[in-house]
């Protein structure tokens, strides 16, 4: 069942358990969402968790392989919409940002969160980070046609910090600005 619309869908019971810890981990934290707790909501049994999930140690790294892989396709296509109707470079990403944190569920990057909870508990949970932060980068060279390594990790190191701010509290459209002249100094582009 789906945690935020009660709706009864047809999945397996471990895209269930995954899809739920993803709902419950990203919007409450990981620590403080239990496996009783996910298995409630997933409508499932505990024999069928800990068939498909030994501990919640393995269900974490499943949560952020999902997240990953449902984050950089909405990234990648909202950049590219908002490219494709004739935003430059800069002011893609920042309308592209501007909508995740118009999303009434925006908690900031997932990644970030579960390193900052788990990293030094679970150090996998670090490299899953990394992985996903290089994929970012990749994605940015993709989509600005660029191919500086330096010049897209500063990229992504900006994009975090405004990222963290907005979590914080800060009014998206303010830190989205300051996002834009920290990119506009470090591409020495001016936004479209």
């Amino acid at each position: 069942m789906n945690v935020k619309t009660g709706i009864p869908e047809k999945r397996s019971a471990k895209e269930k358990i995954v899809q739920t810890a993803h709902e419950l981990f990203y919007l409450y934290g990981i620590r403080a969402t239990g496996v009783d707790k996910i298995i409630e909501c997933a409508q499932v049994t505990k024999v069928t968790f800990y068939r498909h999930f030994p501990s919640k140690n393995a269900l974490i790294l499943a949560y952020l392989e999902y997240r990953h892989s449902r984050w950089i396709d909405w990234f990648n296509t909202t950049m590219a919409g908002h490219m494709q109707a004739g935003a430059g470079d800069i002011s893609a990403l920042l309308s592209t940002l501007q909508d995740w944190a118009d999303a009434p569920d925006f908690r900031g990057c997932a990644f970030l969160n579960a390193t900052s909870e788990m990293g030094e508990a679970l150090p996998d949970v670090i490299q899953v980070t990394r992985t996903h932060k290089f994929a970012v980068e990749q994605a940015l060279g993709v989509h600005w046609n660029r191919a500086d390594p330096a010049l897209l990790s500063a990229s992504v190191m900006a994009l975090d910090g405004a990222i963290m701010h907005m979590q914080m509290g800060r009014p998206a459209n303010e830190v989205l600005a300051q996002l834009g002249m920290v990119l506009t100094a470090l591409l020495h582009e001016e936004t479209a």
